[in-house]
């Protein structure tokens, strides 16, 4: 006889864990989750106020802004000469925050 369980993962589960995969994939960098952090701090920022914040060259830190953009974490708008930007997708937090307070060993 067969001990072993099979556990069935229904479309909504998989759909949920594809789409956090997904936002992992897409912050998966030091500058891309200080962008995260900044605008949860400040919900609109300017490309330059981020790299003065973060100590970051603005070609750099305007090329992960623009990748997040593209896929779906962030919004911007422009205000005068400035682009503003802000969050969009506001689970980003709720992943990272439950990062932050897992206790794995590493």
């Amino acid at each position: 006889m067969d001990t072993k369980k099979k556990t069935l993962i229904d479309d909504e589960l998989v759909e949920k864990l594809e789409r956090v995969a997904y936002i992992l994939k897409t912050v998966a960098h030091p500058s891309r989750l200080g962008i995260i952090y900044l605008l949860e701090q400040h919900p609109r920022l300017s490309v330059s106020e981020m790299c003065e914040m973060l100590g970051t060259e603005q070609s750099l830190t305007s090329h992960h802004l623009q990748n997040m953009r593209l896929k779906g974490l962030l919004k911007v708008k422009r205000e005068g000469r400035s682009m503003m930007y802000s969050l969009k997708e506001k689970d980003i937090s709720m992943i990272i925050e439950c990062l932050e307070n897992c206790q794995c060993n590493m």
